[in-house]
């Protein structure tokens, strides 16, 4: 069992929230981490193998990523300890927002991750009675359509074409191998194809599929449409291949985009890709991206390539209470800017310091941080 006291140290959290409701058997977390550049947010997951521990850690996340690409929200993360599949799923998730109401929306604002929909975050709205408890909630109801715009998806697919370009490695004929094939993975693949990239492997918890000379990336976006995540069983074209076997297939740009801790030591020794862009949050060992850096592989920061998504939450923080809708040309072009400018920033630094890019990516949020829990006396003035 986790001691809640041992995850703060000179950043956070600032607030650990557990909560339960005995009659839906509710149980969930939620962790404030750093609020000196705004208010908590971050992505709220439904998923029954939820930890203290795993919401710290993605609240830390959030708290750089927030801070990496310069916008004013502060690191937070909730989690809900459920089947996301099961009946009772909105009276869990209702419990959970009422529990939560001395802190939703004054310090924390509820959002989509794993295992939450659009429909979801529009419940969260109705139960608490505020258009301003959570973002994420359907197009209809003036939200912004994460997934069908695929903005952290798209956003990951330039921030590798930036990197890319840094590496001297043309994004044109790059072979690109991508764990995952959901939300991110799948509108990456399409940016990818958009860039002339070839995408050679992909994968869903059910298998990979590999081929060398590449995939159509429009007939797997189909299939999924058609069989979900186990098209990758029924998909004819190219070799199928076990759940983590598309991570050490000859590539050029690897791109982690379903779950976290999946490339450790040993993995890394195996990886043949150039360039690692993470597009989940938490893909990489520390002692992998060691082994990675000692063999020359340069690998992009979930902070700074999955960070689509955070952009696109900003535009839907400041259109909360609105009557208009966010412009989403605007969401996807201030993304694309954002996160090429921010890839080359910190490929610049890591250059520049020789250090690896979660090093000098880290450096930089950390700064940034530092700066405005000094400025709130939140530590001692120098």
């Amino acid at each position: 069992m986790t001691d809640a006291l041992s995850l703060v140290d000179e950043w956070g959290p600032e607030k650990i929230v557990v909560v339960s409701h005995r009659r839906t058997g509710m149980k969930g977390v939620l962790v404030i981490d750093n609020t000196a550049r705004g208010i908590g947010k971050g992505g709220t997951r439904m998923s029954p193998g939820v930890t203290v521990d795993e919401v710290s850690r993605l609240a830390r996340v959030m708290t750089w990523k927030w801070a990496a690409v310069d916008l004013f929200y502060g690191g937070a993360k909730a989690g809900i300890v459920a089947d996301p599949a099961s009946r009772d799923k909105e009276a869990v998730l209702r419990a959970f927002a009422r529990a939560l109401s001395n802190e939703v929306p004054r310090e924390y604002v509820m959002g989509l991750d794993m295992g939450l929909t659009e429909d979801d975050a529009a419940v969260i709205q109705d139960e608490l009675g505020d258009r301003g408890a959570a973002v994420g909630t359907p197009e209809h109801l003036g939200g912004v359509a994460y997934d069908k715009l695929g903005v952290t998806g798209y956003g990951v697919a330039e921030a590798a074409d930036a990197a890319a370009r840094h590496q001297g490695l043309p994004m044109a004929g790059s072979r690109v191998a991508l764990q995952g094939f959901g939300a991110v993975g799948s509108a990456a693949a399409r940016r990818f194809a958009e860039l002339g990239a070839t995408v050679v492997a992909v994968s869903t918890a059910h298998g990979a599929l590999h081929d060398p000379s590449g995939l159509d990336v429009d007939a797997l976006l189909a299939a999924r449409d058609e069989h979900g995540d186990r098209f990758v069983t029924r998909h004819c074209p190219g070799a199928a291949l076990p759940p983590g076997g598309e991570l050490t297939v000859d590539c050029d740009i690897l791109v982690p985009a379903a779950l976290q801790d999946v490339i450790d030591r040993g993995t890394a020794h195996d990886i043949k890709a150039k360039l690692v862009v993470e597009g989940a949050n938490l893909p990489t060992s520390a002692e992998a991206r060691s082994v990675l850096a000692e063999r020359g592989i340069t690998v992009l920061p979930d902070f700074v390539a999955n960070a689509g998504g955070v952009v696109a939450a900003a535009f839907a923080m400041d259109a909360r209470y609105s009557g208009f809708r966010p412009d989403t040309s605007t969401i996807v072009e201030t993304v694309s800017t954002r996160l090429r400018a921010n890839a080359m920033t910190v490929l610049d630094a890591a250059r520049r310091q020789q250090v690896t890019p979660h090093t000098a990516g880290r450096r930089l949020a950390e700064e940034r941080v530092r700066t405005a829990m000094r400025s709130k006396g939140r530590i001692p003035r120098d």
